[in-house]
């Protein structure tokens, strides 16, 4: 009785001890209808463990123990989940996704599904976007989309970023796509300008989305050939990128709060092998005539590691969302702050975003109204792809003398510039204030007829200040015991108005007819003014910021009339006005008093572009099957001649789902056949695919 009772109570405890002793591994074939498939993730549910399919399908994994749920996925196909009860071998044929094809992409003033499109549409949703450490919007999509190549102009926080859609489309001119976020194009430059030359060179473009909060995207539409592009007329030649930001679709009843919260560690992934203090001796001893005491400064410093630094960044989301029937509602406010690997390297972003919807009579009339705030707060190093021969803060700490003290005011350097300096005594900041927002209306007159009125706005002030102390030494431009600096102030105001009329009706169930028109005005006011000092009386970068502030307002007050330029400077014997539109005015610049430097100029813009619009779109569908777009849209544009005011840019496109047709059989799940053609800007464009 007793060794019965033993071997039910040690009998399954050696069962399971076994199984953690002796775990086991399984392979096979992973494939679709049409055959193997490379790159499925086959995983452990709630683990680690997993693997890749190779190029064949196959497979294999180890370390499994009974009752492990095994997950197959791959884009575009539903997972698959199979308990592994001890099989040598697991087949698996997975089925493409339907959904996937059914998936809404938003499209120019319309939307779409996958395999209804004709043009060449991607779309990444906020499902698919990369997680880790996001800082800007381009991050979310990096790597997800074919034909698109992102990279950042260099790894400093808020650096100025190229999108490529299916390559380089002009030799000399900008190359990035036109972006609209919730329907409002934006104006595509930089709103801060480009900064100051204070000795080091100018200061590069920044990211045109860093005040948009990457949490707040919901999804990310790319079009890509012409035939889709071309309802965006002469902007469209680089390709669309189209941002929609989230709305508040949950939260049903009394609403939901989020929080989220990251904190990111960084730092640089290689760094040069460079001399020490006792190398550089022994390898430069005697070189042109120096022995290797007179080079000798008595110290061990290690340059990368004085500029470079291991950053910690941080990032806070606080959202609530509620839908309540006849509407929804999503309030965020994000803080953000991403700290460079480079000394003197920031970028400080605090965003405040609400969107809102609601339906009045019986859901025919549709109000919605997305809005966002920003106030990007932006820190560069003295680094400069135009510094010249004597290079920038890299430049310096490759090429400085290890025996060199850290002190920023070391003078021996033999026409060198040393790390320590630059890091002390040269400043960069630029502070972007941006308000976005954008309302419509939506009406439906009858069945299958649909108006819309679209309103938005868009207006970003940007000051940027550059300076080098009078303590910066071996710089150009006599900086050294003069110092110098620069103020750019940059306003921008973007505004829009649409309107459009869209038509769909189903005609004996296989005729599907979905017709727009629609116009558009869009102007874009640019002022700024840029201004130069030289010869300051404080070696305070701060105090040199409000005394060149304080200099240029003075001048400005004793000018009558309109103006373009001024300055002053020793040989100049008082201060010159220059004007595009001469005035007959009288000036009195002879003496004025409260002038903080030996040496000002100043520059002033203030222009204002139109853009007016027509355009069209139809869309026919036949038997679901055969699909045709022709698209055309009229642009005139101040910046066009009087005797060209206008220009045409038209796209057609045919698609064909063979995949619908009795003779393929089910065999092949989908296939589409894609012929497209249209013209965007000076671009002309056929494009074909399936």
């Amino acid at each position: 009785m007793k060794n019965k009772l033993l071997k039910k109570l040690i009998l399954p405890v050696l069962l399971l001890f076994g199984s953690f002793i002796y775990a086991q591994s399984v392979s096979g074939v992973v494939s679709d209808a049409t055959g193997p498939l490379p790159g499925v993730n086959v995983l452990v549910q709630g683990t680690t463990n997993g693997t890749q399919t190779d190029f064949d399908g196959n497979y294999t994994l180890s370390n499994l123990n009974s009752g492990d749920v095994l997950v197959f996925s791959f884009i575009g196909y539903a997972s698959q989940e199979i308990t592994y009860t001890g099989q040598a071998t697991i087949d698996v044929v997975l089925e493409e996704d339907a959904t996937t094809l059914d998936e809404v992409v938003v499209i120019g003033y319309g939307t779409t599904t996958v395999k209804d499109a004709t043009g060449s549409v991607s779309a990444v949703t906020a499902e698919d976007f990369n997680r880790g450490v996001i800082a800007s919007p381009e991050q979310l999509i990096q790597g997800k989309t074919a034909g698109v190549q992102i990279s950042q102009n260099s790894g400093e926080p808020g650096a100025g970023i190229a999108i490529r859609i299916r390559g380089t489309n002009s030799v000399r001119s900008n190359n990035n796509p036109l972006f609209v976020v919730d329907g409002v194009p934006l104006a595509g430059d930089d709103t801060a300008g480009e900064g100051v030359n204070v000795g080091f060179g100018t200061r590069a473009a920044k990211n045109p989305l860093a005040f948009l909060n990457p949490s707040d995207i919901a999804s990310i539409s790319i079009l890509k050939d012409a035939s889709a592009t071309a309802i965006y007329g002469s902007r469209g030649a680089n390709g669309v990128v189209i941002i929609t930001t989230k709305s508040g679709t949950k939260g049903t009843g009394k609403g939901v709060w989020d929080f989220s919260s990251s904190l990111s560690i960084s730092k640089a992934a290689n760094f040069y092998d460079l001399l020490d203090r006792r190398q550089f001796l022994d390898a430069s001893d005697a070189l042109d005539g120096v022995t290797a005491a007179q080079r000798d400064a008595g110290f061990n410093t290690d340059w990368q590691d004085f500029i470079f630094r291991t950053a910690a960044s941080q990032n806070q989301n606080l959202s609530y969302s509620r839908n309540y029937g006849d509407g929804n509602v999503r309030a965020t406010f994000g803080y953000g702050k991403q700290f460079g690997i480079v000394e003197n390297s920031s970028l400080e972003r605090i965003t405040g975003r609400i969107n809102a919807s609601h339906r009045f009579l019986d859901n025919k009339l549709r109000l919605s109204l997305q809005g966002t705030i920003s106030r990007v707060n932006d820190e560069s190093p003295p680094l400069s792809g135009s510094a010249g021969f004597r290079g920038d803060l890299l430049g310096a700490a490759y090429t400085a003398n290890p025996t060199w003290p850290t002190g920023p005011d070391f003078e021996n350097t033999n026409g060198l510039i040393t790390p320590a300096n630059m890091l002390a005594y040269i400043e960069s900041e630029t502070n972007t204030s941006r308000y976005l927002a954008n309302f419509s209306a939506e009406y439906d007159f009858v069945e299958g007829l649909t108006g819309k009125v679209n309103v938005g706005y868009d207006y970003s002030e940007a000051d940027n200040f550059s300076g080098s102390s009078s303590l910066a030494r071996v710089f150009d431009q006599g900086t050294f015991g003069n110092g110098q600096a620069g103020i750019v102030e940059t306003e921008i105001e973007n505004r829009l108005l649409e309107a459009t009329l869209n038509y769909k009706k189903t005609f004996d169930n296989d005729h599907i007819l979905d017709a727009l028109i629609g116009y558009s005005f869009q102007d874009f006011s640019r002022k700024s003014r840029t201004v130069t000092g030289w010869g300051f009386f404080t070696t305070d970068l701060n105090e040199m910021n409000e005394q060149l502030e304080q200099t240029a307002n003075t001048v400005e007050n004793a000018i009558s009339g309109s103006y373009q330029q001024y300055g002053y400077a020793a040989n100049t014997g008082g201060i010159f006005v220059n004007r595009l539109f001469p005035e007959v005015v009288t000036d009195n610049l002879s003496l004025i008093p409260g002038l903080r430097t030996r040496s000002l100029f100043a520059d002033t813009s203030d222009f204002t572009d139109e853009l007016q619009s027509f355009f069209a779109r139809v869309n026919y569908s036949i038997k679901n099957k055969y699909l045709f777009t022709a698209t055309v849209r009229a642009d005139g544009s101040s910046r066009f001649g009087g005797d060209n005011q206008y220009g045409i840019f038209p796209s057609a496109a045919f698609a064909w789902k063979i995949n619908e047709e009795d003779f393929i059989g089910e065999n092949v799940s989908t296939l589409k056949l894609r012929l497209g053609w249209g013209i965007t800007g000076n671009q002309e464009g056929l494009g074909y695919g399936n």
